[in-house]
């Protein structure tokens, strides 16, 4: 027997076996009207009352509902109710400028557009033909009294959201992510980080970015309580934690980085201390930040490889029970590597360096980019762009994507391996690495620094740091100091756009 797995199983089982307990903790303070405590019966009763507000509007199968939202209960519930009516969810970075928002609504072809009050005011001249804010416009959505049309015939190969990659050299790619994709991301996660009913989940993760990794499915599957949490701030990551009893986070490095500076003013016992397990995905983290977490926060620290493209977990990294007894450098080393291979996904590296993958989460396609599809997809791969290395024991490390490789002298120097080393030096509190034009070496290994807050540190220093921890070749030959580094809206550093100032008027664009 086949039955179609879609995303409607997670809150109809939520329902079912955990209907009366506490599913979701709206952010309290935010401009629309919190929702407080919601029961998982009430979420679920609320979705059906919006799939019953979007039939009113005659908004059909594989129609689309375009979202652009802070991290809300209203956002959890859009995310989870929309796709499983047969339509489908397209969450839109709240980040992005008011051209590039209206792009992806217009390149979807939403008709329905939901927009947080917050951003009302900058998202005032986007148009679609219904048009609603998430507060109490949405409720009004939800008044109908009316069971919703049944979803005429679910097929778990229908899209379920498009979900728009950031973007950071063209235009965005609206990636098309499936019921499979979604619910066997949503499954595979669930096994992997041993998640239950007994989870208390802190969405430090925004939930537009690649549907907050797929975890609100996840966690919903299994009647875990989910915590809203509308902007990241380290001391209100803390509290929230010591409040509701979390157990499990998830986000990328400059999160935890955020807490590990908050963690030094708290006041008494770190909250969570051999409790919590964090996630974190987006860029390899240096090794001196996970030593930290688990030192100073107590935090079980786990680490996944993946894309938008993939759903996302293609690899995970959890500590096993052989590192215990390994010293905390030596630990923090094997978990920086991007992992294993999650259950039921394949990866060969290419004989150009690319890390290529096989599985049930990876896209069907762009939407309406058939040549982009094509090409991502070539040969029954997906190509990640990312180069990297498998060792004898399955464990992926991503070298650096592969249009970061510097070229100097004839040698390939990975970015990543010398951003961790310059990490290291406890002045520095950001640092890319790029490559920049040079007459003699083709390009020059170039760090761009921002020094951390009450630290001063030269660049003569920060080279002395270098020497001997990485070969003569691979240290940076310039050192720019900047108060910030440029990132794309889901936090990201954009290195196009550090190079562009150095790049400008060469004849060479090598990168």
């Amino acid at each position: 027997m086949r039955v179609p797995l879609t995303t409607r199983d997670f809150l109809d089982r939520a329902e079912l076996v955990y209907g009366d307990r506490v599913g979701i903790v709206d952010e309290p303070t935010q401009p629309a009207p919190s929702l407080g405590e919601v029961s998982w019966r009430e979420v679920a009763r609320r979705g059906r009352a919006l799939q019953a507000g979007l039939d009113e509007l005659g908004i059909g199968e594989g129609e689309r509902v375009a979202i652009v939202s802070h991290n809300s209960a209203r956002l959890l519930e859009l995310l989870l109710a929309v796709p499983s009516s047969g339509r489908v969810a397209v969450p839109i970075n709240f980040r992005l400028s008011p051209e590039e928002v209206a792009y992806i609504v217009g390149h979807s072809g939403a008709r329905v557009l939901l927009v947080d009050p917050e951003l009302e005011p900058t998202l005032k001249g986007i148009e679609a033909e219904h048009r609603f804010g998430t507060g109490e416009e949405y409720e009004q959505l939800l008044s109908f009294d009316a069971e919703p049309r049944p979803w005429a015939d679910p097929d778990e190969d229908a899209t379920a959201t498009i979900n728009y990659t950031s973007g950071t050299t063209a235009r965005p790619k609206g990636v098309q992510m499936t019921h499979r994709n979604i619910w066997i991301n949503a499954v595979t996660f669930g096994m992997h980080m041993q998640v239950s009913d007994r989870d208390v989940y802190l969405h430090t993760l925004p939930m537009f970015h690649c549907n907050g990794w797929g975890l609100p499915y996840t966690m919903a599957g299994v009647g875990a309580r989910q915590v809203v949490l509308r902007k990241v701030d380290g001391a209100e990551i803390l509290r929230r934690v010591e409040q509701h009893g979390v157990t499990m986070m998830a986000g990328a490095p400059a999160v935890w980085n955020a807490v590990l500076e908050a963690a030094a003013d708290w006041d008494g016992e770190i909250p969570g201390r051999d409790r919590v397990r964090i996630v974190v995905a987006g860029a390899p983290p240096p090794s001196r930040t996970i030593a930290r977490v688990e030192a100073e926060l107590g935090w079980e620290f786990n680490q996944i490889y993946g894309l938008t493209e993939t759903a996302p977990l293609l690899t995970i990294n959890r500590p096993r029970a052989e590192y215990d007894d390994l010293e905390p450098e030596e630990r923090a080393k094997r978990l920086s590597r991007a992992g294993v291979p999650a259950v039921g996904t394949r990866l060969r590296v290419s004989d150009s360096g690319e890390v290529l993958a096989q599985g049930n989460t990876v896209l069907a396609g762009y939407w309406e980019n058939p040549d982009a599809s094509a090409e991502a997809l070539e040969g029954g791969w997906f190509h990640t762009g990312d180069g990297g290395t498998i060792d004898d024991g399955g464990y992926l490390t991503i070298s650096d994507r592969k249009k970061d490789v510097i070229i100097t002298g004839g040698e390939n120097v990975s970015s990543i391996e010398v951003e961790d080393v310059v990490f290291g030096h406890p002045a520095v509190a950001e640092v890319a690495v790029i490559g920049v034009p040079d007459d003699k070496w083709g390009e020059m290994v170039t760090a761009v620094v921002v020094v951390a807050e009450g630290e001063q540190v030269t660049a003569e220093e920060i080279v002395a740091h270098c020497r001997g921890k990485i070969a003569g070749y691979k240290i940076p030959k310039r050192i720019e100091f900047r108060e910030e580094l440029a990132r794309t809206a889901t936090g990201k550093i954009q290195k196009f756009k550090l190079r562009e100032s150095f790049w400008e008027g060469s004849e060479r664009q090598v990168n």
